[in-house]
């Protein structure tokens, strides 16, 4: 599976440095670290020490592994080749010629993928958005850098990192502080306002624009104060602006991203994984990890849970050719009224009826789909209690 030159694109030629790794020592290492979740180290000890994995990387007993820091490398370089994904992609083609993974069915379903950075509050954010942003221009050398700097108030205390002194057991403290952090971000975003911008302080602009605006509104007094509420797409980390907020369950959450995955429910190999962030729908991934079957004629049966069991999944499933087998999601009403399900749909006379019995004629949106009213029949409505 593994040739001599299997990555040898990753190299260049020279005569010096030391040798580099068998690409077949490397690359079983890698597999079978990956399968049994280990660290770089803890692979490199398990291969000096397992007899199990040295005759898997065809190496005598005995034999000397090479440093960690060689699995990073690989790694970095696997990531800006031309085929990053060759290890998994290879795997799969000796799995089906084998006949351990089979075309039966497929199981999807998405696991938690934890950030490495931590979860910041709005002040944070605020401070290191504007930061971001004086170290893209300084880094420029743009005479922007100083533009922005005399506009601001507290241009003395985005020099280094963390939160800036305040008593924060003072509510009108922090309530003035944010004031002065939002006024600062939007005096920096008026200084760059039509100007041509470096690609880094442009992004870091951006990010400024949204961290400014996500988490905080203004009072009738004019006055910036944080928002009670949560911006449905929120950046949880100026660090890693992709992460987001996410739950498994109402009582499950956490931040990052989700691996998505589609699993040969025989043989428990995975045969395909995408990347979203935290607070993406597992549907919506649906199509990206059945993409390889498509074209198929024999399409494996797709499983799944009630993520997968919405109407319009279904619908985009079985026209592409899959039969989906999930369930159907439960009904959901936070506000307490009658639920879809308790009304009678006749999309042929374009009608809907409600509950009580009265009926109200669809009219179509402009986007599709359509709205009924029941509000001349609601207020007198003998139902109105339940």
């Amino acid at each position: 599976m593994f040739p001599d030159e299997y990555f040898a694109d990753l190299y260049t030629e020279s005569e010096r440095g030391r040798p580099t790794v068998p690409a077949r020592v490397v690359a079983t290492v890698m597999l079978l670290q990956s399968f049994e979740g280990l660290s770089d180290r803890e692979a490199c000890d398990r291969l000096e020490v397992d007899l199990r994995w040295q005759a898997a990387a065809g190496v005598d007993a005995g034999y000397w592994s090479f440093h960690p820091t060689v699995l990073v490398g690989m790694r970095n370089r696997l990531r800006g080749s031309a085929r990053p994904r060759r290890l998994f992609e290879d795997t799969k083609v000796a799995a089906r010629a084998t006949g351990a993974m089979r075309n039966r069915a497929r199981v999807l379903d998405s696991t938690p993928v934890f950030d490495a950075v931590a979860t910041q509050d709005t002040v944070t954010q605020l401070r290191a958005a504007i930061r971001k942003v004086l170290a893209a221009l300084d880094k420029a050398g743009s005479p922007l850098a100083g533009q922005v700097r005399s506009a601001l108030r507290r241009d003395d205390e985005y020099a280094t990192p963390g939160k800036p002194p305040c008593d924060w057991d003072d509510p009108a403290a922090r309530e003035a502080l944010v004031d002065e952090l939002v006024n600062d971000a939007l005096a920096a975003l008026g200084a760059l306002d039509g100007r041509p911008l470096p690609l880094p302080a442009a992004e870091a602009a951006d990010l400024l624009a949204l961290v400014a605006g996500q988490d905080v509104e203004a009072g009738e007094d004019g006055v910036f104060r944080i928002a009670r509420k949560t911006a449905r797409d929120r950046v949880i980390s100026t660090v890693d602006i992709q992460a987001r907020h996410g739950h498994k369950s109402r009582h499950r959450r956490f931040d990052g991203y989700k691996a998505h995955l589609s699993v040969d429910p025989d043989s428990e190999l995975i045969d395909e994984v995408a990347a979203t962030a935290a607070n993406a729908p597992d549907r919506d991934a649906a199509r990206e990890l059945l993409d390889e079957h498509a074209d198929s004629e024999d399409k494996p049966e797709v499983v799944g849970d009630c993520a997968y069991g919405d109407a319009a999944t279904r619908a985009g499933l079985e026209t592409a050719g899959f039969t989906v087998t999930a369930k159907c999601p439960p009904a959901r009403n936070a506000k307490g009224r009658f639920p879809k399900d308790r009304f009678a749909v006749d999309l042929d006379a374009g009608t809907v009826t409600c509950p009580a019995g009265q009926t109200a004629t669809i009219v179509p949106a402009g986007r599709g789909g359509g709205r009924a009213s029941f509000r001349p029949w609601c207020g007198t409505c003998p139902l109105r209690a339940t």
